[in-house]
């Protein structure tokens, strides 16, 4: 049959293999994958059958491969709203929740009124687990005595 080849030079090949190997994002893992197969004269149906894709997938990926080269296997940059906190928000908020033991409610409030800055509360969430802190949904249990007595003595009132 008649394919359409995929060239490659030693240095593109190696390049593709080390992606493979050691790249990050499983994207790209896959496309330089499939780059390869295409070098190795396989038809777009058998590399279609092997990575479980479509077949128009492979096209597509093999024509931006000739008119991008690497850049092709990168992922483009995604729409949408950019963030509503810049990093001295999140500087703030992160100092704010290392020093005090405050609620999401206290935090949102204090970042309004500080920075004139509305978000929703699962946007903060979020930030604060980007920063590796763990969220929980009551924070009453970190204000605790550690003393027996003092916890009897809290019941009793």
């Amino acid at each position: 049959m008649n394919y359409k080849l995929v060239s490659l030079t030693l240095e593109e090949k190696s390049q593709l293999e080390e992606i493979i190997k050691k790249g990050i994002d499983w994207r790209e893992r896959e496309r330089a994958r499939t780059i390869l197969m295409l070098s190795e004269n396989k038809s777009v149906d058998e590399i279609a059958k092997i990575q479980r894709l479509h077949p128009e997938v492979v096209r597509v990926r093999r024509r931006k491969w000739w008119k991008q080269g690497f850049e092709s296997l990168r992922d483009r940059p995604r729409s949408g709203v950019p963030s509503k906190l810049n990093d001295q928000h999140r500087a703030t908020l992160k100092e704010w929740a290392s020093s005090e033991p405050l609620s999401c409610r206290e935090l949102l409030t204090r970042l309004e009124t500080e920075h004139q800055v509305i978000v929703c509360a699962t946007t903060l969430r979020n930030e604060l687990k980007k920063m590796n802190f763990v969220w929980k949904r009551t924070r009453y249990s970190l204000k605790k005595s550690g003393t027996k007595s003092d916890l009897q003595g809290r019941n009793k009132t």
